[in-house]
């Protein structure tokens, strides 16, 4: 893949997710703003974009073979991946999170009130995650994959393609405002920095929430960069 100015951000780290390091050190948003191209996000950000061109080039050199199998896989394994790695990480971590923040909050409060807005951050977020994740394996999952049977035996238009682009659109502004409000998490906490007063539970829970912010930043990029664009794929090869 040769990088050029209007390349999007999110078919570079599609190709290679070890570029997503290099847009974070850089300051650009690859996952819910990976629809841009690397022009305009550099003129947002006010960054050099020869010098990207050039550091995201010598990265694409470091080979990536966890990106080229997520890529041979079918919609409706991609689902299932998408389920067994990240939403299982997300309901096996968030009960461990609220607990931990209650107890930062119980001891730590006073001194660190900054907390008390991070565990509303991370609770409204949790709960809003576990309604997201529900509609997709209950909604959008399913029909994905019934959509990629129908095309896979000729099929022709369906009336669940205009559902499907809906879904998309609506879960693509959820993945917005959660990653904003881990954005706000993560200023509050100055990057994930413990107090100097900070105990061992300071240090997990902070470490732990920098991981579920990562892991949550990967999942909608899967989804919004891999496969709904897969989708957008299938049904554009479909209409021609």
């Amino acid at each position: 893949m040769e990088i050029e100015y209007h390349t999007k951000v999110g078919a570079i780290v599609r190709l290679n997710f070890k570029t997503a390091q290099l847009f974070e050190e850089y300051g650009i948003d690859f996952c819910c703003g990976g629809d841009i191209s690397l022009s305009e996000a550099c003129n947002n950000s006010n960054i050099d974009i020869d010098k990207l061109i050039d550091d995201l080039e010598a990265q694409m050199k470091v080979s990536d073979s966890e990106s080229r199998y997520i890529e041979q896989l079918g919609l409706g394994q991609l689902c299932d991946y998408i389920i067994d790695r990240h939403h299982g990480y997300v309901n096996d971590t968030v009960p461990f999170l609220l607990m931990k923040l209650q107890k930062l909050c119980d001891v730590h409060g006073s001194a660190h009130p900054e907390l008390f807005n991070i565990k509303d951050h991370f609770e409204t977020m949790a709960g809003n995650l576990a309604l997201h994740m529900k509609k997709e394996e209950l909604s959008l999952f399913p029909l994905v994959q019934k959509i990629e049977e129908y095309r896979k035996n000729g099929g022709g238009e369906l009336i669940e393609s205009g559902i499907l682009q809906n879904t998309i659109a609506e879960l693509d502004g959820e993945h917005q405002a959660e990653g904003e409000r881990f954005a706000a998490i993560e200023k509050l906490s100055n990057n994930y920095t413990v107090p100097p007063d900070g105990c061992n539970t300071f240090e997990v829970t902070y470490r732990t929430l920098k991981e579920f912010e990562q892991d949550l930043n990967r999942h909608i990029h899967l989804e919004n960069n891999v496969l709904f664009k897969k989708v957008i794929e299938l049904e554009q090869k479909n209409t021609q």
